[in-house]
C-alpha cells in the first residue's frame, strides 16, 4: 500500500533548481533509504515534504490525501513527521522536558505507556530523564531527537542524515532499531549518506544526484551493482 506519493515535485532557490521533477513513493511498512552526495538535494526534500519548504511544481499525496502546500503543523498532525538534520534538540531543557514536547501535538491525556514504550526503545533515556540533553552524546541526541518524534504518533517518520558525526556502531544500531520499528510501528524514510548501511538495512532506495532521481531500485538490486552506485556516491 502507498503511504506517500511524491509526483514531479520541483524546488528552486532563485534561479537554481534545487529539486527536478522527483518523483518517488513510500510503502506502508518499508524503510526507505534515499542516499545522494552533498548538495543532492536530499534535505531539501524532505524540508518540502513536511511543509518548510514550497514547491512551485508537482503533488504530494499522503496516506491518499494531498498535502501539497500545507503548513508544517499541519503535516505534522496528520502523521508525517520529520527528524530534522543536527536533531533539533533543545538542550536547555532535561530529556523529560524535550520528551514531553513530542506529546503536545496530540496532548497529554493517556501517554504515559507510549512514554514507558520509548523508554524501552532507548534505555539510555530513562537513565538520563532527569539531565539536560546538552549533556548527551551526540548519539544519544539522536536517540532523544528520534524518540520525542515518535511520540507524536507518526505514520511516516523522516529522518534527515541519521549517521552525521555519529560513530559507526552508534549508527549501526539506530538504524537496525528503525528496521525493526518500520515493521511494527511508523513506516520510516531515511537520508544517509552511508550507502553501506543503508544497502543492509532498507527496502528499497532512491539515489539522488543534481536534485534529481538517477537511480531507484531494492537494496538487493542496487547491491548487486556496486560500481554503478559508486559512480553517484564514491566509496562511502
Amino acid at each position: 500500500m502507498t503511504l506517500l506519493d511524491v509526483n514531479s515535485i520541483s524546488v528552486a532557490r532563485g534561479e537554481v533548481d534545487v529539486l527536478r521533477g522527483i518523483s518517488i513513493t513510500v510503502q506502508k511498512g518499508e524503510l526507505l533509504a534515499i542516499l545522494g552526495p552533498n548538495g543532492a538535494g536530499k534535505t531539501t526534500l524532505l524540508r518540502t515534504l513536511s511543509g518548510l519548504i514550497r514547491a512551485h511544481a508537482g503533488t504530494v499525496r499522503f496516506d491518499g490525501n494531498d498535502i501539497t502546500g500545507e503548513p508544517p503543523h499541519r503535516i505534522a498532525r496528520g502523521g508525517l513527521v520529520h527528524v530534522p538534520e543536527g536533531r533539533g534538540v533543545l538542550p536547555e531543557l532535561t530529556v523529560q522536558e524535550n520528551l514531553a514536547l513530542g506529546m503536545v501535538t496530540h496532548g497529554w491525556r493517556g501517554r504515559k505507556p507510549e512514554l514507558e514504550r520509548i523508554f524501552e526503545l532507548f534505555p539510555i533515556l530513562r537513565s538520563r530523564a532527569d539531565q539536560s540533553a546538552g549533556m548527551l552524546s551526540g548519539g544519544e541526541q539522536q536517540m532523544l531527537s528520534i524518540a520525542r518524534s515518535l511520540l507524536c504518533r507518526p505514520r511516516l517518520l523522516m529522518v534527515d542524515e541519521l549517521s552525521l558525526g555519529l560513530a559507526p556502531k552508534i549508527t549501526l544500531e539506530l538504524m537496525a532499531l528503525l528496521a525493526r520499528i518500520s515493521r511494527s510501528g511508523p513506516t520510516v524514510m531515511i537520508v544517509e549518506q552511508n550507502a553501506q548501511q543503508a544497502l543492509r538495512f532498507a527496502d528499497r532506495i532512491y539515489v539522488l544526484s543534481q536534485g534529481a532521481v538517477a537511480l531507484s531500485g531494492s537494496s538487493a538490486e542496487l547491491a548487486r551493482d556496486p560500481e554503478l552506485l559508486a559512480a553517484y556516491l564514491g566509496r562511502a
